[in-house]
Formats: structure tokens, sequence, C-alpha cells
């Protein structure tokens, strides 16, 4: 029995050997990290009542619409607050715009047909891919940023022409008309400005392009000479709106220029220009000085001639020389009498950045808040070398567009847009205060539609509230940026 007990067990010890040997002890229990949710999408509240536009003095953001939900509200915050004011209304805006020099205009006729048309869309439209340029300056015969100087009634040394029989338009058939009239074609009401940079030479007193004055015996046929040009011009579907009578008549230096003095315009006004306007029923309006902020006496001189005066619509700035503040000097001597700024350029050996905010500055923001009711850049296009000019004329003014194997829009451009944009002819300017930092202009357009252009003149980020019927919203702007603000 007792044998058979050992035996039994040790047929057995194998089986327990096996399973005492592959029984594996339980797992611990791990518990695994539950992974994070996906963050949730912040939930916006309110809807965005203001429109932002921007463009960086880095080039990294150019006039650009923004993704900011700008709600007016009324909570409280520490941030200058630019207040928008309705109540206050000042003057009305004839628009902001370029000179189409004759060299723009051979640039931009010399593109081939889809590209002029699209380009000119841009420029001059109004959709959403446009800039709305509704003001343009024009020479009156060569400015030194065409490619040789002439005027609408060359002749020989020596020969003269009191009756005007040769004058002609031919100079101005192969580029300039044709493009005026495409720019027409796209905005009927844009308003155009000429300027002459000189006479015939056989009127002046040098027979020169370069510099001299205009004799006095032929003030008569000079006036004839504005009347026949407004006249064929008005033949061929252009308009006009109004002449300076000299492009900065303080410098002789230029090819082509001409020297006139204050008592020297205000005799041709009286006794010339406008009587024989009024002869024939021409509406065009007469600017006078198209000079330097430096000069305010030259303006209030022509204007305190009581015979000058009620021939002269307004008085046309430029700034080289001078403060933009001068404008109001001669808007409070005479605030019958209207004011322009009809030209500043960009240089090439300029820095985006710089020429931005002191352009904005200065001349977008600093003129209407010193009552112009324009403000021009000088040049629309030229080439990759600064061309076409004469010998002699401007090497380094760049356009706000460069021209050649494609078209590169350069700051004068963006300088332009964030007003010209927004603001259309016919708008009125606002009431808005400025800060140490940041300058403003405020308009209401003919919609009802209220815009604001702020430019941060300091050297960090600021950030403010835009302050309309005591609601607010915020915003920020970097330095040196540019924002237009509608709604």
């Amino acid at each position: 029995m007792k044998r058979r007990r050992i035996l039994l067990l040790l047929l057995l010890c194998p089986v327990f050997f096996f399973a005492a040997c592959t029984k594996s002890t339980p797992d611990p229990v791990v518990t695994l990290p539950v992974p994070p949710a996906p963050p949730v999408p912040p939930i916006v509240t309110g809807t965005n009542d203001v429109d932002f536009w921007l463009t960086k003095g880095d080039q990294t953001v150019l006039l650009q619409k923004q993704t900011d939900i700008l709600s007016f509200g009324t909570l409280a915050n520490s941030n200058v607050s630019i207040t928008v004011d309705t109540t206050q209304v000042m003057q009305t805006i004839d628009g902001f715009g370029f000179t189409l020099t004759g060299g723009s205009a051979t640039l931009i006729n010399g593109l081939n047909s889809a590209d002029k048309t699209t380009l000119l869309q841009e420029l001059f439209g109004t959709g959403a891919n446009s800039i709305g340029i509704s003001y343009l300056r024009i020479s009156i015969g060569a400015s030194d940023l065409s490619a040789a100087p002439f005027t609408y009634d060359d002749l020989p040394a020596g020969q003269t022409d009191l009756s005007l029989g040769n004058f002609t338009l031919t100079a101005e058939r192969t580029d300039l008309i044709p493009v005026l009239k495409a720019i027409i074609a796209i905005n009927p009401a844009i308003k155009i400005l000429g300027s002459p940079w000189s006479p015939p030479t056989w009127m002046k007193d040098i027979n020169s392009f370069i510099g001299g004055s205009l004799k006095p015996q032929y003030y008569d046929v000079y006036a004839k000479y504005f009347v026949k040009y407004i006249q064929q011009m008005k033949t061929e579907g252009i308009t006009i709106d109004a002449i300076t009578i000299q492009n900065e008549p303080l410098y002789g230096g230029n090819n082509p220029s001409m020297l006139m003095s204050a008592a020297q315009q205000a005799e041709f006004i009286k006794t010339n220009l406008g009587p024989a306007f009024q002869a024939n029923s021409i509406a065009t309006k007469i600017i006078l000085y198209d000079h330097n902020c430096d000069r305010t006496d030259y303006p209030i001189a022509v204007l305190n001639d009581a015979a000058a005066r009620p021939y002269v619509n307004g008085s046309a700035f430029h700034l080289y020389g001078g403060v933009i503040s001068a404008l109001s000097i001669v808007h409070d001597a005479y605030p019958d009498k209207k004011l322009y700024f009809t030209e500043q350029y960009t240089a090439s050996t300029g820095d985006f950045g710089g020429d931005l905010k002191w352009h904005v500055k200065n001349v977008i923001i600093g003129s209407m808040r010193n009552w112009s009711c324009n403000a021009l850049e000088w040049n629309l296009a030229n080439d990759g070398y600064y061309g076409p000019h004469t010998n002699g004329g401007c090497t380094t003014c760049k356009g706000a567009l460069t021209i050649g194997g494609s078209i590169t829009r350069n700051v004068a451009y963006y300088i332009v847009a964030h007003a010209s944009k927004f603001v259309p002819a016919n708008s009125v300017r606002i009431g808005s205060n400025v800060s140490t930092e940041l300058q403003t202009a405020a308009f209401k357009t003919p919609s009802g539609s209220k815009v604001l252009i702020v430019e941060n003149d300091g050297a960090a980020s600021v950030a403010f509230n835009v302050k309309f019927n005591n609601k607010w919203i915020t915003t920020a702007l970097p330095a040196g940026a540019v924002g237009t603000y509608t709604w």
C-alpha cells in the first residue's frame, strides 16, 4: 500500500512541477494617463463692428484687412482713447492720388492690353482689390519726369505765335491722353489738376526751358494758352477741374522750370488769366503758389490783392521746406479759400518704414488736419532706373509703382492707399484727437461710414481705444505702423 502511494506521487510530481514552473504572477494594474483634451477654440462673443486695415513698416503686412473682432463696448481700461466726433465737421475732401507724369503715362501705356486694364482698375476702381484713386495732377506740357522738355507751342528761336495758331496737343496723344481716357472710363468723376513747369520758351525772358520769367508783353497770350489747353482737353473728353499757374515758382533750376514772384502772379491773375477764364466761361479753378510750406507770405500776398482774390479758388503746397502746419496760417488768413497739397516725393535712397511714417503723418494726416482738400504724392510710376526724366530732371524720385519686367508697388502706393481706398471724394473731415504717439485724421463718407486713419509715430507698440458715441473698441498698432479703421 505504501509502495503504491509512493508510485502515485512519483507519477504526479512532474505535473505539479510543470504547473508550478509555468504559473505566472498576476501583472500589476497599470493606470495609463488620460490624454489631454484638445484645446477648445475660444468662443468669440459680439459682432465685428469695425474693419481694420494694416501696413507695417517692416513690410510684413501691406494694406491687409485684419481678422480682429472689434466690437463697440463700455468695458473700462487704461488705454489712451482716440475719440471720433461727427458733430465736428471741417473741410470737404476732393480726393487722394498722385501726379500722372508724362513718364508714368508712357510706362503704363506700354503695358500689354490685359495688364494695363488690370492695373488701371486696381488703381482707379472701387472694387475689393482696388485702391480708389480719386485725384490726379498732370503737367501742362512737360515736367522734369517727361522724357524731354516740351510745350504745346514750341517754335524756333526768334519766332513768336501771338495767335497760338501752332498750339497742339500732339505730344500728349501717344500716351497721356489715351491713359487719361481709360482712367475716366473707370472713374468719370475723377478730378484732374493741371500744372505747367514752363510756358513756351518764346514767352520767357531768356528763351530757355530752365528758369527765366514770363515777359509782361506775353501775359495775355499766356492766359489764352491756358484757355486753349482747357478747351482742347475738353474736346478730348477730359475735364480739367483746376490749374495751378506755375509749379514751384520760386525755383528756376529744374528742367523745365520758371520763376514767378507773388507780385507777378497777382498781376497775371487779375489782369489776364481771371478775365480770360471769365470771358470764355471757363469753370476751371485757379490755384496759386504750388510750392513749399516755408513761404506762406507768397499765397497771402496774392490773396491780399483785392482785384486778384475773387478769381482765386485756393493755394497749393509742397513740403520740401517748412512744416505742414503752415497750411493753417493761410487758412486762418483766408478761411473761404481752399487749400491743396499737390506734391511730395519718396526717394530712391529712402527707407520703407521711415517714409511710411513721415509721409502718412505729414502728407496724409498732416495736410488733412491743416485744411487741405486733397493730398497727392508725386510720381505714379517710373522704371527701374527712375526714369523717364529730362536732362537735369529728378533722378531719385521713386514712383508709387516700378514698371519693368513686372510691376512693383512701392511705399508711396501704400501711403496713398490707406486714404484713397476708404475716403472717397465728397467725404468730410470730422473730429479726432491725437496723442503723443498716435497721429489721426477722421472722415465721414457720403454713405455715412466713418473712417479713421492712425499712424503710430512712436518707438513701441501702442494699445488704444477708438471711441465713438460713448462706446469704444480696443486695438493696437506696432511701432511705425499705419491702420485705417472703418465702420
